[in-house]
């Protein structure tokens, strides 16, 4: 069931719905669905991906080095980072997370408590699956449009 923590996005892979946990991290959630709601992912591509770890994507320039310009506190918890698990990609400061984030492919425990986890993926993992590898990724796959359901 949708609700207003419900993300859809639709990527060249087909459609991937992420389970919002604002219980877990509020002020990223807010800060995501701000992005969302103003069109920022419509187009990122998913610039690096590692087979059996995660993809990442949400870099404007799509490279890695790039945000929305506004740095959020972090919010590690308890949840673990393992298959469908959606998480903050940082630099080296924990303070540094912005608007790019990772779906973990399969189990990466060794992340816990040191990213903050925001979201589950809850349906289209098969989708994730597909997305083209690489770092830098060839013609990498990307967010066609990020919505939210409610």
């Amino acid at each position: 069931m949708a609700d207003e923590n419900t993300l859809l996005l639709e990527t060249t892979q087909g459609a991937v719905t992420i389970k919002m946990r604002p219980d877990l991290a509020p002020g990223h959630v807010a800060r995501i669905k701000e992005l969302v709601k103003s069109g920022f992912y419509d187009g990122i591509v998913f610039h690096r991906v590692i087979d059996g770890f995660m993809a990442q994507t949400g870099c404007p320039h799509g490279t890695g080095t790039g945000g929305s310009g506004k740095k959020l506190k972090a919010e590690f918890n308890d949840a673990p980072h393992v298959r469908g698990t959606v998480s903050m990609a940082r630099a080296a400061s924990p303070d540094s997370g912005d608007s790019q984030f990772f779906i973990c492919f399969g189990d990466a425990r060794f992340l816990d408590g040191e990213y903050t986890v925001w979201g589950e993926v809850t349906s289209g993992m098969e989708n994730v699956d597909k997305i083209k590898r690489g770092e830098p990724v060839m013609n990498p796959d990307k967010i066609v449009f990020a919505k939210m359901a409610a």
